[in-house]
């Protein structure tokens, strides 16, 4: 079997090219995000100088994972304030990007709560806009801060179900330091079990449509001398008969009140199988990404993507943005119709526990989860 091993030492240590990062050339301040529509092929940066530019790099996935567009669409509001655009409109356009994230409104509102804040006190649109880019660095420090939180509290949580190490973690789409201002989701729980010695091997989904799972966690275990595993989403089924998987790992992009999770296409399934093969399914998620306002999983708003992604291949070092849809390798008959889901719902009573900053929840209940979020959020802008 051709895999990955694992690799320990100084020189396992990758170079990070952040995912995101404020800049302020003498031209003016930008957002600068490393296009995950190119990798694993090149690492390319793109610098967005207005609201709109973030926007499209939000729709082509460019940018993507729920906490990292949480950073994403405040900074955009920053930038919007700074460069004295409408920042109402620029947060609505940003807001409205992608439906089931819903991160990406939480960090929206609460750059754009700054401002208001602030214009309303001072009257100074100059001093509001600090105040936005002083709301957005503070998402982005936080997030860092929860991911490390997650990665010890997700190990804890494994050391307790099961005791010895040695763990064979399957994992979908990517949740690593691509998508967070840390290291990641659950991926930050795998790559501390890696560091600790206990990480017998990663099982990667390649995870379909658009493969994040191959061109992202691949990249992310290889840069970190992770033992890693690519397969395909249809393998799962065997390998959980083979007695080969011990816990499945997975993200969250909105988990309901009820404790539904929504979740790269995908995810439902293997919460079936795990629960089949009495194998723990563990979300690991911040507490940003807990929508107290969506009663259940039935509310979700779930994205549907272009039929092209599925009908058509196209190689990832192509570069999407501004590109007409389809112009990929046909896989299909022309004119198929495609279903094509950005996400899937697992209802709560198949999730062992959902791992946050702030602790974790098992078994997953409404009552859980609202007390959990009445402790973390404390404090409204």
């Amino acid at each position: 079997m051709a895999d990955q091993y694992a690799q320990y030492g100084e020189d396992s240590k990758p170079t990070e090219t952040p995912a995101i990062r404020w800049e302020e050339p003498p031209e003016g301040p930008v957002v600068v995000l490393l296009d995950q529509t190119r990798l694993p092929a090149e690492e390319v940066e793109l610098v967005c100088t207005d609201a709109s530019a973030l926007v499209e790099a939000i729709r082509s996935l460019a940018v993507r994972g729920a906490p990292l567009l949480g950073i994403a669409g405040a900074y955009g509001v920053a930038l919007a304030a700074v460069r004295g655009f409408d920042v109402d409109d620029a947060a609505n356009t940003l807001a409205g990007a992608r439906p089931t994230a819903v991160n990406l409104a939480v960090g929206v509102r609460r750059a754009q709560a700054a401002y208001r804040a602030e214009y309303a006190r001072s009257g100074d649109p100059e001093q509001a806009a600090t105040a936005a880019l002083t709301a957005a660095r503070a998402l982005h420090e936080e997030d860092a801060e929860a991911s490390a939180r997650m990665a010890e509290r997700g190990l804890a949580l494994l050391d307790e179900l099961l005791p010895g190490g040695g763990y064979r973690i399957l994992t979908h789409c990517n949740t690593g330091a691509l998508v967070s201002g840390g290291e990641g989701t659950a991926f930050a729980v795998a790559l501390a079990a890696h560091r600790t010695g206990q990480l017998r091997r990663l099982w990667v989904d390649e995870t379909r449509p658009l493969l994040q799972g191959a061109r992202l966690t691949a990249y992310e275990a290889a840069r970190n001398g992770m033992a890693y595993t690519l397969l395909t989403d249809n393998a799962a089924g065997s390998l959980f008969a083979a007695g080969e998987v011990d816990a499945v790992l997975i993200g969250a992009d909105r988990i309901a009140a009820d404790g539904s999770v929504a979740n790269k296409v995908g995810s439902y399934p293997l919460a079936v199988l795990a629960r089949y093969h009495h194998v723990p399914f563990i979300v690991v998620a911040p507490t940003t990404t807990i929508d107290l306002d969506t009663p259940d999983g039935a509310s979700i708003e779930v994205e549907q993507r272009p039929g092209h992604e599925v009908t058509e291949l196209t190689a990832p070092q192509v570069p999407t943005m501004g590109a007409e849809a389809g112009g990929g390798i046909p896989v299909a008959p022309l004119g198929t119709q495609a279903y094509n889901p950005a996400f899937d719902i697992t209802p709560p009573e198949l999730v062992t526990a959902i791992v946050t900053e702030e602790g974790a929840v098992s078994p997953v209940t409404a009552e859980a989860l609202a007390g959990l979020c009445a402790r973390s959020r404390p404090v409204s802008t």
